[in-house]
């Protein structure tokens, strides 16, 4: 046996996936490990034999109980050889299975195909990692939703075309994060529960070899499905598959992960933009550098993360779409290598974004005179319709007041963009004495608050109706804070 050291060393010489070695969580990567699969695999065996036995075959109690007592007892370099010279990673594990349990060897995997335990065993983990992904995304619409309550109120400058619009509220800005995410959060939950199990249909999927195990009961075939599919914690399976289930099935699930990903690719788009305008930031350690150049730089290196990696989860759907458009008749085996890769960075992608979003969520800095400051840079063109309506109500003419407020406002305009200064409209208005019948009035015509409509009202109603009680089945799992990854 190499020494630790050496094993390092070598760990060090050969390439590492960064999505298990640098950013996933210890409970995704393990969803998808060796370990997972194969004591999987051994416990579908385990479970067929059980089923097969309750339904008459001459399969006895010490045979089920070896298999009971051996199913983590996986020796992964016998295994390993046994695949070298059988090039068959199914067999393999049935010959190391049989050599720990000599009495059971004659029954393991009786009647069934190596997509028997190959394609049940990825519906085990998806639905499991499915599992794992949703109380995480409950964490975030969580956090986020404290965050939209907390600044409900707070005026901020809207943007459509990234150019100043009317104004919203901190609040309610984040509140369209939080209806991506909410659905998402239903597609992930419908996607889960829509999986189905294989369950046990043979080689093309006829059920063949078990109608001829149970000499032509067709009755007892159908329970051997129905039982094997309890026993892995399935409500239903598929009633019909070919050797392998559909891959139509891993369309379904990429897409709904590939949908999550274009969700907070734009969420942390959002907040890039606002770090740059210096309205909200992501945390930022005390000692974290952000340039090694420029000392004093800030980057918003968490949602750039995000978004590096949720481009990766967003392109992994074309895999399965061009995988089951090539599946021809009952099954080829161009998918599985594909599906190795696919379905795993998937989820793990996944698992690590929301990990990051949550650490972002939980931190976010807001800076309210810089919010005040660009509102006071835009909202005095944004008052002028206000100013109009409050002149003709103190008896002037709508048509000149216009005209007034066109020339002083082409006139503050030119100032900001051709001098480099601030927005001098409300001083220019200020000196006019055409305007002298409103000049109390200014200060309340220029309220933000007045012009973000029903913004707080939306958050309140909107976190109390749909969000709160989407969150209601993960409340046990919240926990606490999340520490950043490296």
């Amino acid at each position: 046996m190499a020494a630790p050291a050496q094993d390092e060393e070598d760990a060090l010489s050969r390439y590492r996936s960064p999505l298990v070695s640098r950013y996933a969580s210890a409970e995704m990567g393990y969803n998808f490990s060796e370990r997972k699969k194969f004591g999987t695999w051994r416990r579908l065996w385990l479970y067929l034999a059980q089923a097969e036995k309750s339904l008459g075959l001459p399969i006895t109690d010490e045979q089920i109980q070896e298999m009971e007592a051996n199913l983590d007892n996986i020796d992964f370099k016998m295994a390993a050889e046994e695949e070298k010279k059988l090039r068959h990673d199914v067999m393999a594990h049935v010959h190391t299975f049989a050599h720990c349990c000599p009495k059971a060897a004659a029954i393991i995997h009786l009647g069934a195909t190596s997509c028997y335990v190959g394609d049940n065993t990825d519906l085990i983990v998806l639905r499991d990692g499915f599992n794992l992904l949703l109380p995480k995304l409950a964490r975030v619409i969580s956090r986020l939703a404290d965050f939209a309550e907390k600044y409900a109120d707070m005026p901020a400058l809207g943007f459509t075309h990234y150019q100043p619009a009317q104004l919203t509220t901190v609040g309610k800005r984040c509140c369209l994060w939080i209806q991506d995410l909410c659905m998402d959060l239903q597609s992930l939950e419908r996607a889960r529960d829509d999986l189905r199990f294989r369950g046990v249909k043979g080689t093309t999927g006829t059920q063949a070899s078990f109608l001829q195990l149970f000499e032509g009961d067709h009755n007892k075939v159908e329970e051997l499905d129905r039982l094997v599919t309890a026993k892995a914690g399935f409500k239903r399976a598929y009633m019909v598959t070919g050797q392998t289930y559909s891959r139509k099935v891993d369309i379904g699930v990429l897409s709904v992960l590939a949908s999550l990903g274009a969700s907070i690719h734009k969420i942390c788009t959002d907040i890039r933009l606002l770090a740059n305008l210096k309205e909200i930031e992501e945390p930022f350690e005390k000692e974290q550098i952000g340039s090694s150049a420029m000392p004093y730089k800030r980057n918003p290196m968490r949602s750039e993360r995000c978004c590096s990696l949720a481009r990766h989860l967003m392109t992994l759907v074309m895999d399965p779409l061009q995988t089951a458009s090539v599946q021809w008749f009952e099954r080829t085996l161009d998918d599985s290598a594909n599906r190795r890769v696919c379905l795993a960075e998937a989820f793990l992608t996944a698992d690590i974004i929301l990990s990051t979003l949550q650490n972002i969520s939980e931190g976010l800095v807001v800076y309210p005179k810089v919010i005040e400051r660009r509102i006071r840079q835009e909202l005095p063109f944004m008052a002028t319709e206000n100013i109009i309506m409050a002149m003709v109500k103190a008896g002037g003419n709508r048509q000149d007041c216009h005209e007034k407020i066109r020339v002083l406002s082409q006139q503050a305009a030119a100032v900001v963009k051709q001098e480099g200064g601030d927005n001098d409209f409300i001083a220019r208005v200020r000196a006019d004495p055409y305007f002298s019948p409103i000049h109390k009035q200014l200060e309340s015509l220029l309220d933000p608050s007045s012009f973000t409509g029903r913004a707080p009202q939306q958050v309140a109603k909107f976190l109390k109706e749909e969000v709160r009680p989407a969150l209601i089945p993960y409340q046990s799992k919240m926990g606490g804070k999340i520490e950043l990854a490296l």
